[in-house]
């Protein structure tokens, strides 16, 4: 495709978002119309950028189409070092504040298994967390914007952070800050699909939003041997058992009930053959939980929960504890612009309550440099919703207007609260 903003032939498109929910308001500039002649290359660009994922770290080819979206729009995007991310300032007036927007753009390993025109064509990668989402509707603020820097009537700067490798240790945000992602910002906001609510409604919430995320893996070894014979040996796959089942547990029991610590395994490994005890097992997982305090206090209790319940089995441990993201924390002002962009994109009834979940985001190591807030942006489909990390995982396209509005809304009082 020459663009990702040109619609493809064949392909049925959702309806775009009606004139304007009651309630909202209008965009300066007639930047509706505008918007409303975009929807069809937007959606057309979520298509091609869902069909063709890019796992973390790798996002190339993404990164490769953004700049090339952002430098027809006449603005000057710039790779990261890597040349799998892109930043880009739309430059207003130069006086007025910098606030940052971004974007994360990498897909999961998973297959995609939707019958559907624009399902993925890379074997075992899928936007099953609506990244691509993400990335469209930022393209979609940025065009809009230099229209309006074009018109001398955007009153300071907006940096638009398209991010790689939000799903993997160690974060992609950190990149981005080393690149000088952050320098200037005085504010950060971002959007994240959310399907439990419907196209129309805006999560918000002041304080945590998210969990902090950690990954946790357990190697396990020891001599190995005859399953007839279980007392000469070390019997791994009994240590690993009482691992997986006890350590869980037992960590629960050295925090306080509210600080909302989960430990969960996703993956465990031992042996090949039946009647043969394995010389290694290992288990990974990740350690997820909702008190900053406790997350700096995770490592140390894991570590020694873990040793205590292994070692009456005689195995050698290895822990790796990777740190990975605290809480996304969000500030009360930033909530405060985020609700008045709400009210202004959607009217008052686009406002919706929304309780600290336990995924994690690494939108929250912006958040240890700047004030802002992430919202959860209402992706909900007619029928059972399908929720994020699933292979069959979809949104409800009349969100990408619905976003593309409340961002520039966002920036636009953001750069007005902060002069």
């Amino acid at each position: 495709m020459t663009s990702a903003l040109t619609m493809p032939t064949g392909h049925q498109l959702a309806p775009s978002w009606p004139d304007g929910p009651t309630g909202s308001q209008p965009l300066p500039f007639e930047l509706d119309h505008l918007l409303a002649l975009r929807v069809p290359g937007l959606i057309a660009t979520r298509r091609h950028i869902h069909s063709h994922p890019e796992l973390s770290g790798a996002e190339f080819e993404t990164a490769a189409l953004v700049a090339r979206e952002l430098s027809l729009a006449g603005l000057q995007p710039r790779l990261l070092p890597k040349g799998n991310g892109v930043i880009c300032d739309i430059n207003g007036r130069p006086d007025g504040p910098v606030i940052a927007l971004r974007a994360d753009i990498d897909a999961l390993p998973l297959a995609d298994v939707k019958d559907v025109p624009y399902r993925s064509t890379v074997d075992g990668v899928c936007h099953a967390c609506g990244h691509d989402v993400h990335t469209t509707i930022m393209l979609g603020v940025g065009m809009l914007l230099a229209q309006l820097a074009d018109l001398g009537e955007l009153p300071g700067r907006v940096r638009l952070i398209f991010q790689p490798a939000e799903e993997i240790l160690p974060c992609g945000s950190l990149e981005v800050i080393e690149a000088g992602g952050l320098d200037d910002v005085v504010q950060i906001f971002a959007l994240h699909c959310d399907p439990s609510l419907p196209v129309g409604q805006v999560g918000l919430r002041v304080g945590p939003i998210t969990a902090a995320a950690d990954n946790v893996t357990v190697r396990l070894t020891g001599p190995g041997g005859h399953t007839a014979r279980p007392h000469l040996t070390v019997d791994l796959v009994d240590a690993l058992g009482r691992l997986i089942t006890e350590v869980p547990a037992l960590v629960n029991r050295r925090v306080p009930a509210n600080s909302g610590l989960l430990l969960v395994f996703g993956h465990a490994s031992a042996g090949t053959r039946y009647n043969v005890i394995p010389s290694e097992a290992s288990a990974s997982g990740t350690l997820r939980v909702m008190d900053r305090d406790t997350w700096e206090l995770a490592p140390k209790i894991v570590s020694q929960v873990v040793r205590d319940v292994i070692a009456p089995t005689g195995a050698t441990v290895d822990l790796e504890y990777l740190r990975g993201r605290p809480p996304v924390c969000n500030d009360a002002r930033a909530i405060g612009v985020l609700n008045a962009a709400t009210a202004a994109a959607l009217g008052p009834e686009g406002v919706a309550e929304t309780p600290q979940s336990m995924g994690g985001e690494d939108f929250s190591w912006y958040l240890e440099y700047v004030p802002g807030a992430l919202a959860r942006l209402g992706v909900g489909r007619s029928g059972p919703n399908v929720d994020l990390h699933r292979a069959s995982f979809d949104v409800d396209e009349r969100a990408i207007p619905v976003g593309v509005r409340l961002m520039v809304l966002t920036a636009l009082q953001a750069l007005a609260a902060a002069r």
